[in-house]
């Protein structure tokens, strides 16, 4: 078993920065990735970005060279460091972990853990 909880989540002005964290508790050696997802109202959860405990990244096209994913290996919490934020960004975002994946399949892409923070919630205004 594996307890996430995310925190960070705030309100923002478009162009601003936030620091989200996700603490990991329980069967932490056993994850062999991590990721933020987001859900915006009327959308579907959506890949923000992944890693895995080998260091290997991915993201989302739409947050590219202004999110960075870091942590796993390094302690027990995931970051995710949101620059120059923008309305549509805006959404809860969710700490996501995995023990498992599938041979030869990309986490994110192909897959996801079964395991789940609550969220918390980002709002970035005009």
């Amino acid at each position: 078993q594996v307890q996430l909880v995310e925190s960070g989540g705030g309100l923002v002005q478009a162009g601003g920065s936030l620091r989200l964290s996700c603490a990991a508790s329980g069967s932490i050696f056993s994850i062999n990735a991590m990721g933020w997802y987001r859900q915006a109202p009327g959308k579907q959860r959506e890949l923000v970005a992944g890693i895995t405990n080998g260091g290997s990244t991915n993201y989302a096209d739409s947050v590219k060279g202004r999110f960075t994913i870091s942590g796993v290996n390094a302690n027990n919490r995931l970051y995710l460091q949101m620059n120059s934020l923008k309305p549509e960004d805006a959404a809860v975002y969710y700490c996501n972990a995995a023990l498992v994946g599938p041979p030869g399949a990309r986490y994110g892409m192909d897959y996801w853990g079964k395991y789940w923070g609550k969220g918390t919630l980002v709002t970035v205004s005009s």
